[in-house]
C-alpha cells in the first residue's frame, strides 16, 4: 500500500491541503476542495495509508512574503495524461508577475487548435500555486476559469505583480514560453 503524507497549511487565501508521495508534491488545493482532490488521488494511486507531512509551510510562507522563487525547487508529480503534463510543464515556466493566454499555451505545446483542451488541462491541475494555473488568462485579458475563484486568481496575480518588479502589469500580452 502506498503511503501519502498529508498536511494542512494556512495561507492568506484560506486553508490549503497538500499531499506528498516519495518526496514529491502530488496534490495541493484549498481545504474546501480537499474531498474532491482526495477522491482523485484514490482513483490515481489506489488506496493509500495517510501520514503527517511537512516541509511545504516554509515555502508557502516565503512565497506569500514575496519570495517569488520559493517554489522553484519543489518536485511535483501531478500525474495526468501526456497532454496535461505538457500544459503543466509550460505553466511552471511562466515567470511570476507574468501571464499568458490559453491560446499561447496551446501554441507553445505544439497544438494551436487545442485551446479548449488546454483550458481543461489547466482546470484539472492538481497542484494549485506550484503549477501556477492562475497565470493563464483569456485572450481578451479576462481572468477566467480558476477553480479557487476569480477573486483568488486576481489576488495572486496582483501579489506576484507587486513582488516581481520587472513586470509592469498583471495582464500582459501573451508571452513567448521557452
Amino acid at each position: 500500500m502506498t503511503t501519502i503524507g498529508i498536511a494542512e497549511y494556512e495561507t492568506p487565501l484560506g486553508a490549503a491541503m497538500g499531499a506528498t508521495q516519495d518526496g514529491k508534491l502530488v496534490a495541493l488545493t484549498f481545504s474546501d476542495r480537499w474531498n474532491e482532490m482526495e477522491a482523485r488521488l484514490i482513483r490515481r494511486l489506489g488506496s493509500f495509508k495517510r501520514q503527517t507531512a511537512g516541509g511545504l509551510q516554509t515555502r508557502l510562507h516565503a512565497y506569500f512574503a514575496g519570495d517569488m522563487n520559493a517554489f522553484d525547487q519543489i518536485e511535483v508529480n501531478p500525474g495526468g495524461t501526456a497532454f496535461q503534463a505538457a500544459v503543466w510543464a509550460k505553466l511552471r515556466r511562466i515567470p511570476p508577475g507574468s501571464t499568458t493566454t490559453y491560446s499561447a499555451l496551446a501554441h507553445a505545446i505544439g497544438s494551436p487548435k487545442a485551446v479548449r483542451a488546454v483550458g481543461a488541462a489547466n482546470g484539472a491541475n492538481p497542484i494549485w500555486l506550484i503549477i501556477p494555473c492562475h497565470r493563464a488568462i483569456g485572450s481578451d485579458g479576462s481572468l477566467t476559469g480558476y477553480a479557487g475563484g476569480i477573486g483568488r486568481k486576481r489576488w495572486l496575480l496582483e501579489h506576484e505583480r507587486l513582488c516581481a518588479p520587472s513586470c509592469s502589469s498583471v495582464v500582459q500580452s501573451a508571452i513567448q514560453l521557452p
